[in-house]
């Protein structure tokens, strides 16, 4: 599975992940098909220590950072943190699978400019990002 994101939350972070390996063979745009993971960290987080052996591409890391709505920027937009979802088909907001009620919307993510290290979401789709605070659930879909 490919990390794709690291969000921000109150108490801790949201690691996000996709299927892309042969895209369109996996339902990776379904929340519960088991394509797509996202997990709840809380508490405090370290960074993993970097292997000694094998290859650490670099380049293909990049940092999602809050940036306040009203303010210009000359980084890369790539999505929103809060707000409501802007669906493209319809709304698939997912259920916690521990309590079964919906979860809360989190954040929108959107394709990055670089083939090679961007998530594929069909071409002009947006990643959905949702979590239970009380039951410390995450899930990610996308529609195209």
């Amino acid at each position: 599975m490919l990390f794709f994101a690291h969000l921000p939350l109150e108490a801790g972070v949201i690691a996000v992940f996709l299927c892309q390996n042969d895209p369109g063979m996996c339902d990776d745009w379904d929340a519960t098909a088991g394509a797509n993971r996202a997990f709840v960290f809380r508490g405090p987080l370290s960074p993993a220590t970097v292997p000694t052996e094998g290859e650490t591409l670099l380049g293909a890391v990049t940092a999602l950072r809050p940036h306040p709505a009203d303010t210009p920027t000359t980084e890369p937009v790539l999505g929103r943190l809060g707000g409501e979802p802007h669906w493209i088909q319809g709304d698939e907001t997912p259920g916690c699978p521990s309590c079964t009620g919906p979860m809360a919307f989190t954040a929108e993510l959107e394709e990055g400019a670089d083939f090679e290290t961007s998530a594929n979401f069909g071409g002009g789709g947006l990643g959905y990002v949702f979590h239970c605070r009380p039951c410390g659930e995450a899930a990610f879909l996308w529609q195209r």
